[in-house]
């Protein structure tokens, strides 16, 4: 750690996400905004900061990524490299970014466990620090440390997670999160009572680990929502965090670039860094 400001590059910087990550780089003093990377034609060549609503930050949107990872690669302070793409495309991200040594802070949400572990092995080789975070929320972090306390005295529960119609992965990344810290504590929910039949396909949504289901819910005016429902004789306990604005992921987006600057390895879920 030099001291410097950290340089940042943002990919998939015109996005709503991109942008708002975009305003808040900019308004950090410890670090600097190097690049923008976005596949949109339309927005190419154009200033970031123009398009994000913060002023002009002489910093030109470009789809051209590998060579902003090269260039990133030069400067003095170790880079990193804010994803938030698509599902398609953030595996491949995440290891052009390592392998330029790059440290990337992933919000892109949709890889396998197979692709996590397969990152972490080659973050790890490469002691390069990596950062996948499923939800920057804070609150989201409350919900699920609040999950956790009381699956200890619910033995049913369920998930049901609330996105934009933009949204291409399902369920998020944040409730299979959840019903993955559910399952380590080695309990298995929802004992059947009654033999069931899906009328429809799916009706009864997604079953993940530890027989807890999860619900996707896909509407346009939603930003990102969701409930951890308990049920037992007699009560329902439910646990629910609403997105009003995506200025709320940021301060967990700015604590990870922080954080992620000294690692060595792969760290998932934005709890491992509080």
């Amino acid at each position: 750690m030099t001291g410097q400001p950290i340089p940042v590059l943002v990919n998939g910087a015109a996005g709503k996400m991109g942008r708002e990550v975009v305003k808040a780089i900019a308004q950090a003093e410890d670090m600097t905004l190097i690049g923008a990377v976005d596949r949109s034609p339309e927005y190419q060549g154009q200033d970031i900061g123009e398009l994000a609503g913060c002023g002009a930050l002489e910093v030109p949107v470009t789809n051209e990524f590998e060579p902003m990872l090269a260039m990133l690669a030069q400067e003095k302070q170790l880079g990193v490299m804010v994803d938030f793409t698509h599902p398609d495309s953030v595996y491949n991200n995440i290891r052009s970014a390592i392998a330029y040594g790059i440290r990337p802070v992933v919000g892109t949400t949709g890889l396998s466990t197979e692709q996590l572990q397969d990152l972490a092995e080659f973050a790890d080789k490469a002691s390069t620090g990596c950062l996948v975070i499923p939800n920057f929320s804070i609150g989201m972090v409350l919900l699920q440390q609040a999950a956790i306390q009381a699956s200890q005295y619910f033995d049913h529960v369920e998930i049901i997670e609330l996105h934009h119609n933009q949204k291409a992965d399902a369920p998020s990344g944040t409730a299979l999160q959840t019903a993955q810290m559910l399952a380590e504590l080695g309990k298995t929910f929802n004992p059947p009572s009654v033999h069931e039949t899906e009328k429809l396909a799916g009706a009864r949504g997604s079953l993940s680990e530890a027989d807890i289901r999860i619900h996707s819910v896909r509407l346009p005016g939603l930003i990102a929502h969701q409930e951890v429902i308990f049920g037992a004789l007699g009560q329902i306990y439910t646990l629910r965090h609403d997105t009003s604005d995506r200025t709320c992921y940021m301060p967990g987006v700015l604590l990870a670039i922080r954080k992620v600057v000294p690692l060595k390895v792969l760290v998932y879920g934005l709890e491992k860094l509080l």
